[in-house]
């Protein structure tokens, strides 16, 4: 399964392990949040909506984030704006530790969304066109088993943590630690090039850049990434987000455990990621992409409506871990073979930050109807409404698997 691995060049390794490490900390500093808010609803008497509130802030500011992004590498290159996304985040993770109350933290947590946002941006875009088209799709798709990495790291610390030190003092450890990122900057300005495709320096940026994919020829295909996205991320964060939260309060398990069922989530999502890899060059990103959607929309209801015990759930999770992350390594190959290298850059993160963003408005809406329904019930009911969307959005799309990035500038020159 890795001879392909062999066959690359050193360039290549090199941005896939750059990328894999960027993708790794950012997973790390972002799901911090969901193991925290526990904490905060008992230490600051935050209430769920404002839990989801604080969720919400960060993935919507991603969203601009990434956007501006993917214009700015389009201009100053995919690496220089890797460094400074990651650096961004970094900082700004740390800085959440220090927030004394709620406002403060809101601020931190929207700064922090724009490095977040703007590091996939690039990194997708990167990884896209410095890996050789038959190994794409297989390439990029194994990348983003560095998100499921960061997660379980997450987890891991968080019940390390939780059994030795006070709950007061736990959260504030789990945001500094998210400092740790910006040691990948050193590496990367070390041994990751640009790719030679990518036109740099040619102009001066132009603030219009931002909205190139928003017109024809591009703007049919812009819409409807844009909406598959939304489905896709809304559903997940719908889960992600409050997936402690419900564990902790309305299974009623403790810390450690909450983390325990977790970690099999995450290496359910990690086995995931790689299978959507693997799958995307074999029956196709669409074909993938279908797959994950429906097998989410039937085990997450498992998960969170079926009268299962607490040892039941176990396994569930680790399908619902499993069949739910394999849609995300398909992505970054799907969006850079349909856009051509003048805009791929702004195209990727616009569409994918935008359903970033649009999807994120879901763990506030879970929040709020959490107050009334139940935990369980509101993150159902998100989910599978994000599901739908995605499946519907998909029908709308073509297959792009085997498609070169030469013939793509030749088609839209045309």
């Amino acid at each position: 399964m890795l001879a392909w691995f062999r066959d690359l060049n050193v360039q290549e390794r090199r941005t896939m392990a750059a990328c894999f490490g960027g993708w790794s900390l950012d997973a790390l500093d972002v799901q911090t949040f969901s193991f925290v808010i526990p904490s905060l609803l008992t230490l600051w008497g935050i209430t769920t909506a404002e839990a989801g509130v604080l969720a919400t802030v960060t993935l919507v500011v991603s969203s601009f984030g990434g956007w501006l992004a993917g214009a700015l590498s389009d201009r100053y290159g995919r690496v220089r704006i890797l460094q400074i996304t990651i650096l961004w985040y970094a900082v700004f993770t740390f800085l959440c530790g220090f927030a004394q109350d709620f406002n403060q933290l809101f601020v931190l947590k929207a700064l922090q969304g724009l490095g977040f946002g703007g590091e996939w941006a690039a990194g997708a875009v990167l990884m896209g066109e410095v890996i050789r088209d038959k190994y794409r799709g297989r390439a990029v798709g194994l990348v983003q088993t560095g998100w499921s990495l960061g997660w379980g790291t997450a987890a891991l610390l968080y019940t390390l943590l939780s059994a030795t030190l006070p709950e007061a003092l736990t959260w504030k450890v789990m945001f500094w630690i998210g400092l740790a990122p910006a040691a990948l900057v050193f590496w990367i300005r070390q041994y990751v090039e640009d790719p030679a495709i990518q036109p740099r320096g040619a102009a001066a940026p132009r603030f219009s850049h931002l909205f190139s994919v928003l017109k024809p020829p591009y703007l049919s295909i812009t819409w409807r990434v844009s909406m598959m996205v939304t489905g896709a991320q809304g559903a997940s964060y719908a889960i992600s987000t409050f997936l402690p939260t419900y564990l902790k309060t309305q299974r009623h398990m403790t810390s450690v455990g909450t983390g325990s069922y977790l970690m099999v989530l995450i290496l359910g999502a990690f086995f995931g990621f790689v299978s959507g890899a693997y799958l995307a060059d074999a029956i196709g990103r669409k074909a993938t992409f279908m797959l994950s959607a429906v097998g989410s929309m039937v085990l997450m209801l498992i998960y969170l409506l079926a009268p299962l015990s607490n040892s039941m759930i176990l396994p569930v999770g680790f399908l619902l871990g499993y069949i739910n992350y394999m849609m995300f390594s398909p992505m970054g190959p799907f969006m850079t073979e349909l856009f051509p290298t003048a805009v791929r850059g702004v195209g990727q993160g616009f569409c994918y930050n935008v359903g970033r963003g649009i999807g994120a408005i879901f763990p506030a809406l879970v929040g709020f109807l959490a107050q009334w329904l139940g935990l369980a019930a509101a993150i159902a009911i998100f989910s599978f409404c994000g599901l739908t969307l995605m499946i519907v959005a998909l029908l709308l799309l073509p297959e792009t698997k085997g498609r070169s990035l030469a013939s793509l500038e030749t088609r839209m020159a045309k």
